[in-house]
């Protein structure tokens, strides 16, 4: 599953890290060739002020993903 997003500042990036810490499943953020976990801090904080792909596995709940990534943006 793939959600498009757009990264504005740090206080996002903290709140997407927190709520993939949460998730029951795998979160990944992809930006271009860039491929990064959504439970490690430190690496999202590149994608700042830019569109980013919000990336989890096909046999997650459609309608839980939307809701998590509404939360993210």
């Amino acid at each position: 599953m793939i959600c498009e997003i757009e990264i504005k500042n740090g206080a996002q990036i903290e709140k997407i890290n927190r709520l993939a810490a949460k998730a029951p499943y795998e979160v990944w953020l992809s930006s271009g060739t860039v491929m990064l976990d959504a439970r490690s801090l430190l690496g999202l904080f590149a994608l700042i002020g830019k569109k980013a792909h919000v990336v989890a596995e096909d046999n997650v709940d459609p309608r839980a993903f939307s809701k998590l990534v509404s939360k993210m943006a």
